[in-house]
């Protein structure tokens, strides 16, 4: 089984090398509107964006930013399959402009965008971001009436385009049912507030820029396994440094990209042609021994757990779980660089999951 990740690089207000309801799931994050390091990338989309900062009117170029995002999230809605998903990782923003200090609420900006074009908005997620900074407050400090609360969360916007996916045919059913998850990973995934660590924010090797904005990998490899099925279509139109893409690997799904600056190209290429196989495997074997852990302590407890799944020789709380199969990465490999990137992962279709020994720690998500 193989599974294609391709990247194009231009701005993905256009996606038109997508043909409509293509894609069968949506996960990205957007540049932040008003936060500073996208300034530049903004303005060169629009150079009315620079003319409103330079003349302290935050709030036209607060518009003037969305109306630029506001092109991809029409693009996803043509591009994305009836049924389908778009998640969308976004931060608020706090700024000072002309020494006024004000909130930018990207979230509500976006959930309107998207509402208008037709997006169901469902139950959106809270990513708590955990810190060990020791100052939690911007302004005076411990003065009364000057100081600010400190942003300590981002969202996660999910959306649906139309009604639920329908699953006509035997075949659909069956790789539905293989590209379960466990109970207790509903219990935490399904949840509206998460607690992930951030990821280191500087840049090795990259020409143009020196700080990184991707989100750590846990939070695709949720969202993909939560939104999508095995052999499913996820497309990121901010692919940045290609977590995205990892995540589509890790999770047995195609990916496809876009990125509007060429000059990461080399970057993704070492990054995506690069991904370690054994640290792959590690944390699909983690998330194994985790189930196997769990099981175990509530038989300890005394508590059912009803169910048997032959396919991962192991005990699992519902009859939806008893179909359900991991599958070891077998390589990935670069099969074309000369305009797109392109990325194949194949993987193990006949090796059991407790088969395969693994001596390193899943350090994928770390």
């Amino acid at each position: 089984m193989v599974m294609n990740h391709t990247i194009y690089f231009n701005a993905a207000q256009n996606m038109s090398r997508l043909k409509d309801n293509s894609v069968d799931l949506v996960v990205t994050s957007p540049p932040y509107p008003m936060i500073e390091m996208w300034d530049d990338i903004m303005a060169n989309q629009n150079s009315a964006i620079k003319t409103a900062l330079e003349s302290n009117k935050p709030r036209e170029a607060f518009e003037l930013m969305h109306l630029e995002l506001d092109k991809v999230w029409s693009e996803c809605w043509r591009v994305l399959k009836n049924g389908s998903f778009l998640c969308i990782n976004i931060g608020d923003a706090t700024r000072t402009i002309d020494g006024e200090f004000a909130l930018y609420n990207n979230n509500t900006r976006i959930i309107q965008a998207c509402e208008k074009l037709g997006f169901i908005n469902l139950p959106n997620i809270l990513w708590r971001k955990t810190t060990n900074a020791p100052n939690k407050f911007m302004g005076s400090g411990m003065l009364p009436c000057g100081a600010y609360v400190t942003l300590e969360h981002e969202w996660i916007l999910i959306f649906r385009k139309g009604g639920k996916r329908v699953y006509k045919k035997a075949d659909e059913k069956n790789a539905r049912r293989d590209s379960s998850f466990f109970w207790e990973e509903r219990n935490v995934w399904f949840s509206d507030i998460w607690e992930i660590k951030g990821v280191k924010q500087t840049i090795d090797n990259a020409p143009s820029r020196d700080r990184n904005a991707s989100y750590p990998l846990e939070l695709p490899y949720r969202l993909i396994n939560m939104y999508s099925q095995k052999g499913d279509f996820v497309l990121d139109p901010f692919m940045g440094l290609g977590t995205t893409a990892i995540a589509a690997i890790l999770t047995e799904r195609n990916s496809v990209g876009f990125e509007i600056d060429p000059l990461l190209k080399p970057l993704l290429k070492d990054i995506l042609g690069t991904v370690s196989v054994v640290k792959a495997n590690a944390l699909i074997n983690e998330r194994y021994k985790k189930h196997l852990a769990f099981v175990d302590e509530r038989i300890k407890m005394r508590k059912e757990v009803k169910y048997d799944n032959v396919y991962l020789d192991c005990k699992v709380m519902t009859g939806q779980e008893t179909d359900m199969n991991f599958h070891y990465l077998k390589e990935v490999n670069v099969v074309d660089d000369k305009n797109e990137l392109v990325i194949e992962s194949s993987y193990y279709l006949d090796t059991p999951i407790k088969d395969l020994p693994i001596e390193e720690k899943g350090t994928l998500f770390e």
